[in-house]
């Protein structure tokens, strides 16, 4: 079977709905470009930015597809099949993760860009506020953990790893430079961009010409390059928006393009056929169950708790006109659930139970690219270099956006200001990766993916039930939130009742073990439960006094 038609129909379908149901949710929320949004009324050059629609999408889109739509959907096609795993990401992504994600952009635009938690105190309660908070903040620590982890991962791939980790270096210093140049020397996007690009194009090539090692001195490789990556994580989150984080992002969003492109074209010239099976039964090789253990190990691809956060955290202090929340909110997850399609493609072309078939997820997606790339007649090594080094940019996409996330959620929580809260509040959140770096074994990410896309996946349904509440008290019908809300609530908190099992069934009997998935498991389904019941609280308040 041709692979043509898998790719076709999904693109057809997003494209769709993007037009109609997008409009529809448009309409529902009421943008008007008459109400001037935070980045214009409240802009400071740091982090209240107006930016013009194609940068921001750009660096929106990079910072919210990072590896997640990579990750979770080869891992959940290697486990169950990849019909399963593509109607999930389709309609998951329509209806579910593109609706969650300009739904956050556009409550957050409508309260000052504050984020999801300040709507929660604003429309729920202090209680709430809090709660959510300590929610947000764990499942923040949880994406560095995970990301972090899998990057160093990314530069240690036998052959090509060091060459990449060498052109990630000089791909931030293009960053900063681009940043510079935009800003500083007022150089024109229309000419900064191209310039860019070639000098990207040029350290792909260049950095497999002088790879980096890490010394002998050093601690283990992966040790060593976590550090690195904590520090630049640390770096990222206290420079202003436009020097780093926004020209690293579009920068980004163009490899992520690039890969989009290549994929398609050789897709489509070329004569890929699907050999992996489309279903392999309801439960996985290892026993793992598809309902619910598929829904949280494709998080990004389809619907993505983080992503509200960015939408609300860095994207709506950025976003010039209400309208413009609908490309960027609705259109760039679209956007990521091509990415996932792809992903989930490179699955397709592997023979069960070949080598390949046993890689990483990063080393099938990367080597699934380069065939791509070869029909075009890109050469394998050039090819697999940009594959590895556009999945580690991905991945410094959300890093640094989510540990300035986690720096703006302490700075709320504790009120620290000025520079000293921005570097105490950017510590603290990276000190619990750091003591995970240092007391765990290489390739931790595969243990810890799956808490990490269930507490991802629940931040979600949690979300949507803040803006459920903000619509009650406008007087508006929530239903078109509080449906995806549901239903992604109740695979979420059936996937972490699975991993917490095992660990209350223990301390039941009296043994008390150190279980960081069980334990982590039952503390977010304790402060889902008190949002949950905290928001009814609310809600039926509100409608007796309606009475």
């Amino acid at each position: 079977m041709s692979i043509v038609p898998i790719v076709l129909i999904p693109l057809a379908l997003f494209l769709t709905a993007y037009r109609l149901y997008g409009a529809l949710l448009a309409r529902r929320f009421a943008l008007d470009d008459n109400r001037p949004t935070p980045a214009r009324a409240m802009a400071d050059g740091v982090d209240y930015i107006p930016t013009p629609p194609p940068l921001l999408l750009a660096q929106h889109f990079s910072s919210i597809a990072a590896a997640g739509p990579i990750v979770g959907p080869i891992l959940a096609g290697l486990w169950f099949g990849w019909l399963p795993a593509l109607l999930w990401i389709v309609l998951g992504c329509i209806f579910i993760g593109a609706a969650h994600d300009f739904a956050n952009l556009v409550a957050s635009i409508r309260h000052k860009a504050r984020s999801i938690a300040e709507l929660m105190r604003e429309h729920v309660s202090r209680r709430a506020y809090l709660l959510f908070l300590t929610f947000i903040w764990l499942s923040l620590v949880y994406v560095i953990v995970a990301f972090t982890d899998l990057t160093a991962s990314t530069f240690l791939a036998a052959g090509y790893g060091p060459g990449v980790a060498s052109s990630s270096l000089l791909y931030l210093l293009i960053a900063v430079l681009l940043g510079v140049a935009l800003y500083r020397w007022r150089v024109p996007l229309r000419i900064a961009t191209p310039v860019a690009l070639l000098l990207v194009v040029i350290v792909i090539w260049a950095g497999q010409h002088m790879p980096v090692s890490v010394p002998d001195w050093a601690l283990a490789p992966a040790k060593t390059w976590g550090l690195f990556i904590l520090g630049y994580c640390f770096i990222a989150s206290v420079l202003p928006l436009w020097l780093l984080l926004q020209p690293r992002g579009y920068l980004g969003g163009y490899f992520l393009y690039g890969a989009l492109i290549v994929s398609l074209a050789g897709m489509a010239f070329g004569d890929f056929t699907v050999t992996y099976p489309s279903f392999l039964g309801m439960e996985s090789a290892k026993g793992l169950p598809l309902f619910p253990i598929m829904f949280i190990t494709i998080a990004c691809g389809a619907c993505s708790g983080f992503h509200g956060l960015v939408c609300s955290g860095t994207t709506s202090k950025q976003l010039e006109r209400e309208s413009h929340s609908r490309l960027v909110g609705y259109g760039g997850m679209l956007l990521e659930g091509v990415v996932a399609v792809i992903a989930l493609i490179t699955v397709m072309i592997l023979v069960p139970g070949s080598p390949e078939a046993a890689q990483s997820p990063m080393e099938i997606y990367a080597r699934g690219l380069a065939a791509f790339a070869s029909v075009l007649g890109i050469p394998a090594g050039l090819a697999m270099s940009f594959g590895l080094l556009a999945f580690a940019t991905f991945v410094y996409d959300t890093l640094d956006v989510a540990t300035r996330l986690g720096r703006y959620i302490l700075q709320e929580l504790t009120g620290w200001e000025g520079t000293a809260g921005r570097i105490g509040a950017t510590l603290a959140t990276l000190l619990l990766p750091l003591l995970f770096l240092l007391t765990t074994t290489e390739q931790a990410y595969l243990k810890f993916w799956p808490i990490f896309g269930a507490s991802n996946q629940l931040l979600a349904a949690l979300s949507l039930l803040g803006i459920a509440v903000w619509f009650r008290r406008e007087g508006r019908n929530p239903m078109i939130v509080l449906l995806p809300m549901l239903f992604v609530l109740i695979m979420t908190l059936w996937a972490l009742g699975l991993y917490a099992k095992p660990w209350l069934a223990d301390l039941a009997g009296g043994v008390l073990r150190l279980d960081m998935i069980g334990m982590v498991s039952v503390i977010l389904i304790g402060l889902a439960i008190l949002l949950i019941v905290e928001a009814a609280r609310v809600t039926m308040k509100m409608h007796a006094g309606r009475k």
